[in-house]
C-alpha cells in the first residue's frame, strides 16, 4: 500500500516521490483544487512568481501551490535535468515547501516540438483553495522509466525502439504508473476529468487497444505533440481530477 502524507499548511495531501516532485496531490477536506493556465507561457522564475501572486490574490499562501506544468526547449541530458531540477526545487524551498528530502508538489515537464519556449517555462499550475467541491487531484507526469534510480537511461522501457510493440510497452508502463499514483489517493479512472499524453509518435494504435480506451479515453484525452524531458524517453502522461480551471 502506498501511503500519502498530509501537507496541512497547503491544504492537500501527496504521494511521496523523488526530490523534484511528488507522485501526485489531492485536496484535503474543506479544500478543492483550481488549475490556472497561462495564455502565454512564462519563463520559470517569472512564472512561479506569477503563480505565487495569483494564489495570494485568492487569500492563499504559496504553500497552497501543489502542481506545476512546465515546458522546456528540448529534452535534457541527465546532468542537465539534475541542474534544472535543483533550480526549480530551490524556488519551492524558498516558499518553505520542501521538508528535508520530501517535495509535496506534483509536476510535469515536457518539450514542445512546435514553437518550443526559449527557456524552461511555466504552462500551468494548480493550487488548493478553501471551500467545498468535488474531490480533486493532480497526478504528476511519468514517462517510461521508474523514478528514483541512479539514472534514467539504464531503466527506460524499450530504449531506442519506437516500433508499435515497443510504444505499447512504454504506454503500458506509464498507464500503470498513473493508476498506481491516483489509486494511492483513492481515485479511479472514472474520476479523472482530463488525461494528457505527450509524445511525437502516433498514439492511434494505442487507442485501438483497451490500454487507453478502458481508462484515459473515458474522459477528456489531450494529445500534446511534445517529448518527455529526458533524452531517450518517448511517451509521457499525466492526469487530473479538477473541476475548476482558469486561463489568465
Amino acid at each position: 500500500m502506498v501511503l500519502t502524507t498530509e501537507f496541512k499548511s497547503g491544504g492537500y495531501r501527496y504521494v511521496s516521490g523523488v526530490f523534484q516532485y511528488s507522485g501526485g496531490v489531492a485536496a484535503l477536506p474543506g479544500h478543492r483544487l483550481v488549475r490556472v493556465r497561462f495564455s502565454t507561457q512564462l519563463p520559470l522564475v517569472e512564472g512561479m512568481k506569477r503563480a505565487e501572486s495569483i494564489t495570494a490574490s485568492q487569500g492563499r499562501p504559496a504553500k497552497a501551490i501543489c502542481a506545476f506544468e512546465l515546458r522546456s526547449p528540448a529534452p535534457f541530458t541527465e546532468a542537465g535535468f539534475r541542474t534544472f531540477n535543483e533550480l526549480y526545487v530551490g524556488q519551492l524551498d524558498a516558499w518553505g515547501v520542501i521538508d528535508g528530502d520530501r517535495n509535496p508538489v506534483a509536476r510535469s515537464n515536457v518539450c514542445p516540438m512546435n514553437a518550443p519556449p526559449p527557456e524552461p517555462s511555466v504552462h500551468a499550475f494548480t493550487f488548493a483553495v478553501q471551500g467545498d467541491g468535488p474531490p480533486s487531484a493532480a497526478i504528476s507526469g511519468s514517462a517510461e522509466a521508474p523514478e528514483g534510480k541512479v539514472n534514467y537511461r539504464d531503466h527506460i522501457v524499450a530504449l531506442g525502439d519506437t516500433s508499435k510493440p515497443a510504444l505499447l510497452k512504454k504506454a503500458e508502463f506509464v498507464v500503470n504508473e498513473m493508476e498506481r499514483r491516483f489509486h494511492a489517493l483513492d481515485f479511479r479512472w472514472s474520476d479523472v476529468t482530463t488525461s494528457q499524453i505527450y509524445s511525437v509518435h502516433n498514439i492511434h494504435p494505442l487507442m485501438s487497444r483497451d490500454l487507453l480506451l478502458g481508462g484515459a479515453a473515458r474522459s477528456e484525452l489531450v494529445w500534446h505533440f511534445c517529448r518527455p524531458p529526458v533524452v531517450g524517453m518517448e511517451f509521457e502522461m499525466d492526469c487530473r481530477i479538477v473541476h475548476e480551471e482558469w486561463v489568465v
